[in-house]
Order: structure tokens, then C-alpha cells, then sequence
């Protein structure tokens, strides 16, 4: 597009965000479930809670500060005003990241920020001492170094585009003007070098603005109506398998309960009913959106009573057998207060009746049953007569869970690994949903439960398996190489719970699989049921130690080690023991934007890394 602009076109970017129908979606569950109208436009700026909330890392589900990184820099920074979330969104990108623990110590004590030039107080002074912004580099351009307007943007401009040919030409002219201006040779010198640097990361502040206006918006609406705003966002994913669950567990954790739907109360989307959540019936597998208004449109007169009743109501055209199979699956008509089991044996003489009552509808025609009846009376009161009963026989509550399972895409009503979910995090690395952020080729140990398995022959006569491992947040599929001859196959099986260490790969698609080493049940006692934690530690005991031997240190070598250390990012210093021949050893301290939280799986990748006899503790 740069010629477009160089003959002095106009060019327009045009982004569409997910979140600002998110926004409007919440506004209207609000006034459905609470009579409130909220006017986005004029919601306070300042509002404490939202503050307070995103100063806890309580941002999921919140624009622009979902990861598990930027949590950590809110926590880091803790956000009280505009400002604050602004600067965050231009700072938390390669290379910028370096700078947010400078920001955060400027932001807590600013008796600590340094001005290497009195000017620069105040182009950086909101910023902590720090230059974040595109337009923090014009005004140094134009009041330190002596460029026009025109000058000053040209220069953003280059730096924006990362034309350094176009800034090398600019160079000479910014080094005069300073010198010019009086500023001392070694302050000169660093101010280019970071308009060099800022070509890596720089953003504009009124990009990071308006993103930042979107993102305090979608806080503020979690922060005051949270049970809304949720449902606003799981209605905004329905069609993404892995981000339903994923969301309904976050729910879990804020005390939002999700209810499964209801061919009563439920609508297209996710609503909110008494402080709860109500699943949606277009997210129900094989429900279409034309099933939905069948059935919104057969309950306007009266609820539905009974599966019987639903197959005579409910329009046969749009909605089929397969479709009313996985209504029954996931409870969304267990308010009639029959059984899921009974309702499914009763489901083709139901139909069958069901059709044939609306046929007769059709045609004007009525049983010899209607005669007699009250004026106004329809069919599908009087077909009553011949509804033989529902058994009361139910499946066992694993088969209910797996058919929720399989027809919501997550456990509802309880999750299989819900009694173990604190002793299985203590002994992996992470969570499947954070193993997409991790590096090609790490080694990791994840577990859940196993909900789908399969074999297939390759080409040179070996078999390999491919399973889905779930964990409540998310889900990722494994593969197992050579399945007829590893032990790891036999212990991956449908419903088995299971902890697994292997290699992932990103390669396929941009899809995460994870290539799998070894594999074991997790079957863990009472005891160590107790004794996990409920969540997993926030806080280092002391700094992250590594072990190296001298003869191992190269450029490539170190770059490697920080590229293992930055997927890990946290609250612990590292400290780098190196090894010499002669048996002594010095002790090494990577700077603040190398801290780490200790895992197995950073273990891990050191592990791969280093070598089994790097020391890591």
C-alpha cells in the first residue's frame, strides 16, 4: 500500500473487533435481565472496581488483556486511572515489555524516575519516565532536536514503517539539532538509539487510546454486571469449540453458575436468569438457528410439558430426530421432569405421534378424542390420551456427563475431573488452554481427561493414535507414534484420566498437537486429594537457579536460554551459575525482564535446553 500513499492517496484501515458486539450484546442482556439502560458512551472513566479488578489480573474475557502475560503486568503495574491501561496496550509487545517493570516501579514511587534532560519530564512524565508512544518521539524531534511538524511525523513515520534507509537520512539532522538545543553528547547518542529501538515496538497513543477505551469498557462491564457481561462473551464464541468450555469455567470460578439450556427458557444466545447464566440453544450441537425459532415460537402460548407435547408443538420441519436427540442429551428438556433416558425410548412413538397430529392440523382434521372438547381446545391437549408413560429408569451419571459432553462440547453439570483438579494441577506444567502460547518444540506435562480415541495404519505398516485430552479449560490433541508398539497407547483410552509428557507442535495449520513421550493414569489416593492446593502458587520463594557449564556459553546459546525464559514470565529472578573447568563457579543475575515463574515446565524446557545436568531449582 505504499505507493498509494506516496502519490497522495488516502488509506483507510477498517478493523472489526469481536468485542464491540460483545459490548452491545451485554447492554442488552442488562436490560433484559435488570430493567437498566446503560449508555456506553457515558459510563464513568474512573470507576473503582473496575480498577480494583484489573489490578488483581482479573481480566478474562476483557479486550486487549486476556493472556496470561499481560494479567501479569496488571498485577505488576495495578491500574488506577485511563492512563494507566493506555500505556499498557502500547507496552505489552516484543520489545516494550522490557520497559513495564520500569513503568510499574515509576508508577508506584515517582521519586524514583530519572529525566537524563529536564525537557524530557514533560514529553515522559506520564509515562513513568518512559517513551511508549510514537508521538512521545515527535515531541523529543521537535522541541529537543529542532524539526518541523512535518519533520517530527515524517520521522514517526519511518519509525512506525520500519524504514530504517528513510531514518538513517534523518540521523545527522537530529544529532545538529541537539547539539544545537544543548543536550548533552551521551543523551544525544541515547535518544537516537531509541528512536532505532522504538522501529521494533513503538505504537501510537491514539491507536492505544481507542484500544484501550474498548478495553476499559469491556472491564467496566464485567466488573459491575459480571453474570451479564459473561453471557454476552460465550455467546460471542459459540461456533469456536475449544472457547465454550473455557469461558463456562471461568464462570465457575467468578461463582456465576451456568445452567444448561431449557426448551422453556432458554433463547438463541446465552441469557441471564436470576444471577445465573442459561446456555444457549444454537450452541446445543445439531440445533439449528431455524430449530430455535420453531421451538421459541411453540412456547409462546403455554410451557412445554412433556417430550409428547414438544414432537406436537414444535414444527417437524424444522426440527428432526437427531436434533431432539441431543435436546434430551444435554437437559434442555429436563424441566418436563422426566427422565433423559425415558424421554430417548419414548422419542419415535413421540414423533411419530407428534407428526401425524400436525398433519391432521394441516388437513383440518381432528381424533375422534376431540369431540366434546372445549372450544379453542388444539390437538395437542387432547392426543394426551394416548401418551403411554415415560420410564423412570435413568442412565448412570458418567453417561449423562459424557452426553452433555457430547452435545454442549463441555461437562455442565459436573466435570469428571472435578474431585481431582487440584492434585492433577500440581503435578503438570500448565493447563492445556495455555499450550498454545508456548514455543514450538517445548516439552510439557499436561493431564486430563481422555475424550476421544483413535487408531489408524500408516503407510509403513506401524499404527498411530490420535486422542483428545481434555482438562476443563481446554482441550488439544495428542498423538502417538508407533501405537502398536508403546506403552503410552495402552494407557491413553477413552475416559481414562491421565497425565502426559511430551513435545508440542504448531506446525499443522497453526494448530496445537502435542507429540506424546510417555504416559500414566492418574489415580491419586485421599491423601493426595487433601493435600493439593486449590489453585496454584502466585508467589517465588526466592530466585530461579540454573547450572551451566562454561564450554557451553555461545551467542546462539544464550539467545536460546532467553527464548525459554521470556515463555515463562513472572515474578522470580534468575540467577545463571556457570560452571569452569577448574571446578569454580560465578554467579550471573538476568535483568528484571528476564523474572520467571517456576514451573516443571520451564524444567522441562531447560531441561531440553541445557542437558539433563543443568541444576534448576
Amino acid at each position: 500500500m505504499g505507493p498509494i500513499e506516496e502519490i497522495g492517496l488516502l488509506k483507510m484501515d477498517f478493523l472489526g473487533l469481536r468485542n464491540l458486539d460483545v459490548i452491545e450484546d451485554a447492554i442488552d442482556i442488562i436490560r433484559r435481565s435488570r430493567g437498566e439502560e446503560i449508555d456506553i458512551e457515558a459510563i464513568p472513566i474512573d470507576d473503582a472496581k473496575t480498577y480494583a479488578m484489573l489490578a488483581s489480573g482479573d481480566s478474562t474475557g476483557v479486550f486487549q488483556f486476556e493472556s496470561e502475560g499481560m494479567r501479569e503486568a496488571l498485577r505488576k503495574v495495578g491500574p488506577t486511572e485511563f492512563a494507566d491501561l493506555v500505556a499498557l496496550g502500547a507496552l505489552y509487545r516484543p520489545g516494550a515489555m522490557a520497559y513495564i517493570p520500569a513503568y510499574a516501579k515509576g508508577k508506584k514511587d515517582p521519586s524514583t524516575v530519572r529525566y537524563p534532560d529536564p525537557r524530557l519530564r514533560a514529553i515522559t512524565e506520564e509515562t513513568h519516565g518512559c517513551v511508549v508512544y510514537q508521538e512521545q518521539l515527535m515531541a523529543i524531534a521537535r522541541e529537543m532536536a529542532g524539526f518541523s511538524g512535518a519533520e517530527a511525523d515524517d520521522l514517526r513515520k519511518a519509525i512506525g514503517k520500519k524504514k530504517r534507509d528513510l531514518m538513517a537520512t534523518m540521523k545527522d539532522k537530529f544529532m545538529q539539532g541537539l547539539a544545537e538545543s544543548k543536550t548533552a553528547p551521551n543523551v544525544a547518542k541515547d535518544l537516537w538509539k531509541l528512536n532505532e529501538a522504538a522501529a521494533d515496538y513503538s505504537f501510537n497513543k491514539s491507536h492505544a487510546a481507542c484500544y484501550g477505551l474498548i478495553s476499559y469498557r469491556t472491564a467496566y462491564l464485567k466488573a459491575n454486571y459480571p453474570a451479564e457481561y459473561m453471557a454476552a462473551v460465550i455467546s460471542s464464541v459459540m461456533n469456536t469449540k475449544d472457547k465454550v468450555p473455557f469461558f463456562v469455567n471461568r464462570c465457575e470460578e467468578m461463582g456465576i453458575e451456568v445452567l444448561p439450556p431449557d426448551v422453556n427458557s432458554s433463547d438463541h444466545s446465552f441469557v441471564v436468569s436470576a444471577k445465573a447464566i442459561r446456555f444457549g440453544l444454537d450452541a446445543v450441537k445439531n440445533v439449528g438457528h431455524a430449530a430455535v425459532e420453531a421451538i421459541l415460537r411453540a412456547r409462546e402460548d403455554s410451557p412445554i410439558a412433556s417430550i409428547w407435547d414438544f414432537c406436537e408443538r414444535v414444527d417437524s420441519r424444522a426440527v428432526n430426530k437427531r436434533a431432539i436427540e441431543c435436546l434430551i442429551k444435554c437437559g434442555a428438556l429436563d424441566s418436563t421432569n422426566a427422565t433423559r433416558k425415558g424421554m430417548l425410548e419414548a422419542l419415535p412413538a413421540a414423533q411419530s405421534a407428534g407428526q401425524k397430529a400436525q398433519e391432521d392440523a394441516q388437513l383440518g382434521q381432528g381424533s375422534i378424542f376431540d369431540f366434546g372438547d372445549e372450544p379453542g381446545a388444539g390437538a395437542h391437549v387432547t392426543q394426551a390420551h394416548h401418551r403411554p408413560p415415560i420410564s423412570a429408569e435413568e442412565f448412570e451419571r458418567a453417561e449423562l456427563l459424557a452426553m452433555e459432553k457430547e452435545t454442549l462440547g463441555t461437562y455442565l453439570s459436573e466435570h469428571p475431573l472435578t474431585e481431582v483438579r487440584g492434585a492433577l494441577r500440581a503435578r503438570v506444567d500448565c493447563g492445556v488452554a495455555d499450550l498454545a502460547k508456548k514455543q514450538d518444540g517445548s516439552w510439557v506435562t499436561v493431564g486430563g481427561i481422555v475424550t476421544d480415541c483413535k487408531k489408524i495404519r500408516t503407510k509403513s505398516g506401524s499404527q498411530m493414535m490420535f486422542a483428545t485430552l481434555d482438562d476443563v479449560e481446554g482441550q488439544v490433541e495428542m498423538l502417538v507414534f508407533k501405537a502398536d508398539q508403546s506403552e503410552s497407547a495402552t494407557v491413553i483410552a477413552p475416559d481414562a484420566i491421565v497425565i502426559v509428557r511430551g513435545r508440542l507442535d504448531h506446525k499443522d495449520r497453526g494448530e496445537t498437537k502435542l507429540v506424546v513421550q510417555e504416559a500414566e493414569r492418574f489415580e491419586p489416593d485421599a491423601d493426595e486429594i487433601a493435600r493439593a492446593p486449590s489453585a496454584p502458587s502466585a508467589a517465588p520463594d526466592g530466585p530461579f537457579e540454573v547450572s551451566v557449564d562454561a564450554s557451553r556459553l555461545s551467542e546462539s546459546f544464550v539467545d536460546e536460554l532467553k527464548a525459554v525464559l521470556e515463555h515463562h514470565k513472572g515474578e522470580a529472578d534468575v540467577h545463571l551459575s556457570i560452571r569452569t573447568a577448574d571446578g569454580r563457579s560465578k554467579l550471573l543475575q538476568f535483568g528484571d525482564g528476564y523474572r520467571v515463574r517456576p514451573s516443571n515446565g520451564l524444567r522441562a524446557e531447560l531441561g531440553h535446553v541445557l542437558g539433563p545436568d543443568a541444576l534448576a531449582a
